[in-house]
Formats: C-alpha cells, sequence, structure tokens
C-alpha cells in the first residue's frame, strides 16, 4: 500500500485548505484511512479517518465542523481522500500525514498504532 500527500502549503489565517492523498495497491477498497497531524514539538495526533467506501467517519473533537474528510471509491486498486479545512488558525499548522488501516468492517478509529502504511506527509503553514 502506498500513500502520497498532496494540497499543502501557506495559508491565511481564516482561510480554507484542501488536502489530497492517493492510496494505491492491491485490496484497498478494505482499508481505512486516516489523517493524523504532527506540529513542532508535539506528538502527532489525529485528525479524521474514514472506513472503506466512506461508509463512516470519525474527528478529534475539536475539529468538528471545520474538517471534512471525503472518500473517492472510484477505482479498484486506487482510492484518494480528501481533507477539506476550513477557517484555519496558528494551531492547525503542522506536518498532516495520511495513513492506512487494513479493516474490512465499516468502521475507522483514530489510534496510531492501528495505522501500518504511511505517507511522507505535507506541510500545512498558516501564517498572514
Amino acid at each position: 500500500v502506498q500513500l502520497v500527500e498532496s494540497g499543502g502549503g501557506l495559508v491565511q489565517p481564516g482561510g480554507s485548505l484542501r488536502l489530497s492523498c492517493k492510496v494505491s495497491g492491491l485490496g484497498i477498497e478494505y482499508y481505512a484511512v486516516a489523517w493524523f497531524r504532527q506540529a513542532p514539538g508535539k506528538e502527532r495526533e489525529g485528525v479524521s479517518c474514514v472506513s472503506r467506501f466512506g461508509v463512516s467517519t470519525s474527528y478529534q473533537d475539536s475539529l468538528k465542523g471545520r474538517f471534512t474528510m471525503s472518500r473517492d471509491n472510484a477505482k479498484d486498486t486506487e482510492t484518494t481522500v480528501y481533507l477539506q479545512m476550513e477557517n484555519l488558525g496558528p494551531e492547525d499548522a503542522a506536518v498532516y500525514y495520511c495513513a492506512a488501516e487494513y479493516r474490512p468492517d465499516y468502521n475507522c478509529y483514530l489510534r496510531i498504532a492501528n495505522y501500518k502504511f504511511w505517507g511522507q506527509g505535507t506541510q500545512v503553514t498558516v501564517s498572514s
């Protein structure tokens, strides 16, 4: 399983950004996908996740209402997940990572240890 993030960059406070993660590999339809982030000097934290086929999603409580995750299941061996982020503040600045977990049920969980496959990350900077 391979994951490639894109869409990071510099955004002004209050602005929006959409991150993308292309996930590819055999059997990818059985994987849940999540976004995590890590700010300098802080531990990596869960942002959101989506189950196979996008049946269910889960968010960090503090981000509900500002962040929206979705999943495109158009291809058998490739899926793309998106993270739409609104009203960004300095606290949202971090490296955002996409990760995948083999999970054939229709749930997802923001537990870092569950995720075996990771992307390289994309930097989000919030500054005026």
